[in-house]
């Protein structure tokens, strides 16, 4: 069955009709499809696919221009889907219902019905999110396409349970590797254990406390956490490599190459604090990074649009605590924020589930924003 948008039905089942399409990251096609299918249907928009990625815009010379985005790619299905409704029919239970396929079926529902919103939108819909940056949909259209995202405002559909949260926190996957000498394990004395060799480092990340920065006038909270080990061949034999990669969640106070000085001397200082063997030597090696993005709430469209959630009684704006693509708004100059339904923390659970109150309330809060007046 393809997808059918109806303007003033009810977008929650918009939302489950999306679900009910699978996109893992890499097999967008078939969403994208859909989705283009209804665009082109719509005759205020011009639309262009750029992959598996849509631009849908109008044209009407409005003094201002908004991005609204979203992507279509889920993580993995696991029995999740297609969707279906809780018994009281008030929650939406399946994959990606969260991150982020409410959100898209906001957008969705906006880009068919608003023929003449107060300010120019940008629509886009984006493939590959959820796997590594290079590979990310709206980083593709930026490097091939930058045209299509002028504008002077954003907002990202990323799940925040209809609350504003301004910025993100940066990331940095580092894989530190301790060299020894292998040797017979009978004879251990003639090697350098790797493994062991690693231990102050791991010694320092079990105790390391975790940071809140505050970064205009919103709280961010910084981590450092081993996420992978490797180390050893056989059971009869010293290793001598061992490997911990670790992820660096920074605040928008560090630029990509601070916080990469952070997590150096942080490494640097864990293994000086012990005493090392001969021949035991140190290496780190950067496998992703991803730049932070400040708030950005001074921005008179940000102002204008938090007053507009405020009205609906949403609490005040908050913080992103992970990384979203606010961040590459930033880097091309436009202010943006998250706002999308969905609780973050359900993101990617087995019994991912997002509240059809916010599917409700972020679609009116978006439609009454970019239909009223402007200033």
């Amino acid at each position: 069955m393809w997808l059918s948008v109806v303007p003033g039905a009810p977008v929650e089942d918009l939302a489950s009709a999306l679900i009910d399409i699978p996109s893992v990251s890499g097999d967008e096609r078939a969403i994208t499809d859909q989705i283009e299918a209804v665009l082109r249907g719509v005759p205020h928009l011009e639309v262009l696919r750029l992959g598996n990625a849509l631009v849908a815009r109008t044209a009407l010379g409005r003094a201002e221009r908004v991005i609204v985005a979203g992507h279509v790619d889920t993580v993995p299905i696991k029995d999740n889907v297609p969707s279906v409704r809780s018994d009281d029919g008030e929650w939406i239970i399946g994959r990606g219902s969260v991150d982020m396929k409410c959100g898209i079926a906001v957008q969705l529902a906006l880009a068919v019905e608003l023929a003449a919103p107060t300010r120019d939108v940008t629509w886009v819909f984006y493939d590959q999110e959820e796997v590594e940056e290079p590979r990310n949909g709206l980083g593709r259209i930026a490097r091939e396409r930058p045209e299509l995202l002028e504008g002077d405002f954003a907002i990202l559909c990323e799940p925040t349970s209809a609350v504003i949260e301004g910025g993100c926190n940066g990331t940095l996957r580092v894989q530190v590797t301790v060299h020894g000498k292998a040797a017979h394990s009978a004879r251990s004395w003639k090697g350098i254990n790797s493994i062991h060799g690693m231990a102050p480092f791991l010694a320092t990340l079990a105790v390391y406390e975790h940071e809140d920065v505050e970064v205009d006038g919103l709280i961010f909270r910084e981590g450092v956490n081993a996420v992978g080990i490797t180390g050893g061949i056989a059971g009869n034999v010293v290793p001598d490599v061992c490997t911990v990669t670790i992820n660096y969640r920074f605040s928008p106070a560090w630029t990509v190459d601070e916080a990469k000085a952070r997590v150096e001397r942080l490494i640097t200082s864990s293994f000086e604090s012990s005493p090392a063997p001969a021949g035991q030597s140190v290496t780190w090696k950067y496998t992703d990074e991803a730049a932070a993005a400040r708030p950005g709430l001074d921005a008179p469209m940000a102002i204008a649009f938090a007053d507009a959630v405020a009205a609906t009684g949403a609490p005040a704006p908050r913080a992103k605590l992970g990384w979203t693509d606010v961040a590459r708004f930033g880097q091309l100059g436009i202010p943006a924020v998250n706002f999308g339904p969905g609780d973050p923390e359900r993101a990617h659970a087995d019994d991912e589930r997002c509240p059809v109150a916010d599917v409700r309330r972020c679609h009116a809060a978006l439609r009454d924003w970019l239909t009223a007046p402007v200033s």
